[in-house]
Formats: structure tokens, sequence, C-alpha cells
């Protein structure tokens, strides 16, 4: 596919740090030699457009009448999906998932158009132990809605797809970690 060979060169230009020694820290406190930036391709049109496209394409398979997690790592890309998905005459809707409950107005977790036993796909930008992912799986879950995958742009291969799956769910993603550095 054109899209996902010009969205990897893409990561690699703009969102893959390498370094000689571990100095990223990541979300669950690890050091790390690679660093994957992916609000760089995220928040850029092109990659918006590339990253929507794929992953319309990958999600596809699972019918879901809508895509989203935990905000803000996911937001981008569930907008992107819808974008493309619109256009496609096939529209999948976006959702966010709150890392707190909202505290006023309706009190929601999740926004969205959605209701109870909709097919959801939870979406995420980079997976190290799936935390982000699983949050939003549960948050979906608590809210009726049957999440039927788990889709992320880059695997970093660190046992985030195996907690996923430990949920019953099947887990997806458009690149690994060692793709990118091969």
């Amino acid at each position: 596919m054109l899209e996902r060979e010009k969205l990897k060169a893409l990561i690699r230009e703009r969102s893959l740090k390498v370094a000689s020694e571990p100095i990223f820290k990541l979300s669950s406190g690890k050091l790390s030699r690679y660093y994957v930036d992916l609000k760089r391709i995220t928040f850029d049109p092109e990659g918006a457009y590339l990253t929507g496209r794929v992953l319309y394409e990958l999600l596809r398979k699972f019918s879901p009448s809508a895509c989203g997690g935990l905000t803000l790592g996911a937001d981008p890309l569930a907008y992107a999906v819808s974008f493309v998905s619109y256009t496609e005459g096939s529209p999948v809707k976006p959702f966010v998932v709150r890392k707190e409950k909202k505290e006023h107005g309706m009190g929601r977790r999740i926004e969205g158009n959605l209701q109870k036993g909709e097919r959801v796909v939870v979406l995420d930008d980079v997976v190290t132990t799936g935390s982000s992912a699983l949050k939003a799986l549960r948050a979906c879950r608590e809210e009726g809605l049957e999440v039927v995958g788990v889709v992320a742009v880059v695997d970093r291969e660190e046992g985030g797809k195996e907690n996923i799956e430990r949920e019953g769910v099947p887990f997806y993603s458009v690149f690994k970690l060692s793709e990118l550095l091969g």
C-alpha cells in the first residue's frame, strides 16, 4: 500500500528518535533508547490524512460504527479515520475517552455520538504496555459498548499486545518498532 509506505517514511523522518543510551522517559516511567512522537505526524495535514487512510483500511475488517480512545493520543487518529471513512461512503464515528469522568455538564467519560451496544475499535498512537488502550477499552465496556478490536499505529513490542489480548480483544498495529528501526 502506497499510503502505508509514505506514512512509514514520515514517521522515520519526523517522529522516530534514537539515542545511544536510554534517555527517553516513556509514559510507563521506563527509560528507552527509542521514542516515537506520533503527534509530529497526526497534527500535520499530510500525516493526518495518511494515518486516517491506513487506519481506516485496517479497521474496516471489524465493521465498527465508531473508533476512538484515550485523549490525547487517539483523538487525531479517530478524527482522521472519521473523515476518510466519510469520503469512502462508510462513515465511522469518532469518540474520545476522557482520562477522568467529567465533573460538570452531562458528566460523561466518553464523548461522541454513541449508543449502548455499538461495535467500536479502540485506537492508540503508540503502544508500549497497553495501559492507555486498556483504560479506553475498559471505559468503553463500562458504557456498554462492544470493543471488537484495538488498533495502534506503532507497537513498541514491549508487552502491550499481550496485555490487550488477555482482555479477549484482538490487537493490530500498522507498524512494529522493529520495522521502523530496520
